[in-house]
């Protein structure tokens, strides 16, 4: 294993709202791969409910978006999930 990383505060409160709890030893890439995924499935589940007509076409776009919305983390790079490495000079 590396050297233990700390998230930033922010994108941990944005983690758990999706059930992620990361440790300083879980790498960001992983972390952010695993959202994803789970965001792509939620967008599959949504198409899937859209064909089967649970709600009219006019709304699909909209509900699109509001997932979307729900997963600002997916914005950010994996390396800007954790806090900055501060290197003093020598």
């Amino acid at each position: 294993m590396g050297e233990p990383v700390r998230y930033r505060a922010d994108v941990l409160a944005q983690l758990l709202r999706h059930g992620v709890r990361p440790t300083g030893h879980t790498p960001p890439a992983l972390v952010r791969d695993f959202v994803r995924d789970l965001y792509k499935y939620e967008i599959r589940c949504l198409r899937e409910r859209y064909i089967r007509r649970d709600f009219p076409k006019t709304e699909y776009a909209g509900r699109v978006d509001d997932l979307r919305r729900r997963y600002p983390v997916l914005a950010l790079q994996s390396r800007e999930f954790i806090e900055p490495t501060l290197n003093p000079e020598p």
